[in-house]
């Protein structure tokens, strides 16, 4: 399975001049836990960052600076980490667990940002096929004491 089959389209962006305020404001909102940084050029939006919500506890509320003179361009990772929606799913958790992150945005061939895959996506998908494959051995079972008595 692709990444692009998987990842959530629905992405909260902003620029890189937001507010530290603005950004946890729309966090809140849309109940998510990062917003992805972009810059848009040619009617492409590319990733060029991310802030999480502990990015924003860590390196401004508990270091006690104002969230409303900070930008999310002042604390976002600068090397981001991001994935190709053709990507396939084990590779992509390779490449997460390579590079320390529970959050990748997800980028087409032109490294426009299509969407945004989390470690929560990829549990809930193998915990789904590792189900499926509990039942596999219970219908095994199953079939064998039927066929043999």
């Amino acid at each position: 399975m692709a990444i692009g089959e998987l990842c959530n389209r629905e992405v909260i962006i902003v620029a890189p001049e937001t507010t530290i305020g603005e950004a946890a404001r729309l966090m809140r909102q849309h109940h998510v836990g990062d917003v992805v940084v972009v810059t848009e050029k040619d009617g492409r939006r590319k990733p060029v960052g991310i802030v999480t919500d502990r990015d924003v506890v860590v390196e401004v509320v508990a270091t006690g600076l104002d969230p409303a003179t900070l930008t999310v361009g002042d604390i976002m990772v600068p090397d981001l980490a991001t994935v190709q929606e053709k990507t396939g799913v084990f590779e992509a958790i390779r490449y997460m667990r390579d590079q320390g992150v529970r959050r990748m945005p997800v980028v087409g061939e032109d490294g426009s940002l299509v969407g945004i895959l989390a470690l929560d996506d990829l549990l809930e998908l193998l915990a789904e096929e590792l189900g499926a494959l509990s039942r596999l051995v219970t219908r095994e079972q199953g079939k064998e004491v039927k066929d043999r008595h």
